[in-house]
């Protein structure tokens, strides 16, 4: 136990704190504002930049708590690296989400085309979704496909996400625009495919970077619902800015999902 502990980061368990703290904080004003209908002009936009700069860092350092920091930062480099070639590959191709053009209002791009945040959004959703699904699966720890179906409900979670964040990016932020015809079944205008996509993007990601992401030491660790709290909490911004616009759908499918996640990751964390 002693040294597992000693090569956890130091660093990770005296920064985690302050940095959820300031997090919780930018969370708090960009949901208000949102919930107010107040459109930050263009220089002032950084504040919703932060979240998720924000949301990744308290996320690592999370994990850092939990894993030597060596682990978290090979994590960390596979999930941005592997996210920024997918989106790029998407963004040009139109494979695996489908034909989509990226706003210039929405952010800069990385090698003139994936916008910045999305590489750390994924690490927010991969790091978090796969917490949150560990904790709805721990009754089942000790079977034999337990971590099957912690990476499958991950993905799924991932896809939940993709559903209320469609609808807030398309309609209520312009952030990005789906070319895809009127004959193709879709959702607030993003194809079908572009769920099946998020779901193999998850997948993929996961299948990469779970080496890292597993604990090697026997040592008992206390639960950890800071996962699902960072979750729910990017959850219900997308999902407020779609009950502002009045996408009482995707609100809906939202709710019902992420209340669902929650009851059984919070039952599955007594057990």
């Amino acid at each position: 136990m002693q040294l597992a502990k000693m090569r956890l980061s130091p660093a990770a368990g005296r920064w985690h704190k302050p940095v959820f703290i300031v997090f919780l904080l930018v969370w708090a004003v960009n949901w208000v504002l949102l919930l107010l209908r107040v459109e930050l002009p263009a220089e002032g936009r950084w504040l919703e930049a932060l979240l998720p700069v924000l949301a990744a860092a308290t996320s690592l350092l999370a994990l850092g708590r939990r894993l030597p920091f060596q682990n978290v930062l090979v994590a960390a480099v596979v999930i941005i690296g592997l996210s920024t070639a997918i989106v790029a590959v998407g963004a040009l191709s139109g494979v695996p989400f489908g034909p989509v053009v990226y706003s210039d209002d929405f952010a800069e791009r990385l090698f003139a085309v994936v916008p910045w945040p999305m590489p750390l959004l994924w690490v927010a959703l991969v790091i978090n979704g796969r917490g949150v699904a560990r904790l709805m699966m721990r009754p089942w720890r000790k079977t034999n496909f337990y971590g099957y179906w912690v990476i499958g409900l991950a993905c799924l979670l991932a896809v939940l996400f993709d559903l209320g964040l469609e609808p807030f990016a398309v309609q209520v932020r312009a952030w990005w625009i789906w070319l895809s015809g009127k004959s193709v079944l879709s959702w607030h205008t993003a194809p079908w495919v572009n769920c099946l996509g998020w779901f193999t993007t998850a997948m993929a990601i996961l299948a990469l970077s779970i080496p890292w992401l597993i604990n090697k030491q026997p040592v008992k660790q206390p639960i950890d619902y800071h996962p699902l709290v960072v979750w729910l909490l990017l959850n219900a911004w997308v999902t407020t800015g779609n009950a502002v616009a009045h996408l009482w759908l995707s609100v809906g499918v939202s709710l019902v999902g992420n209340t669902v996640a929650a009851i059984y990751a919070v039952r599955g964390a007594r057990w």
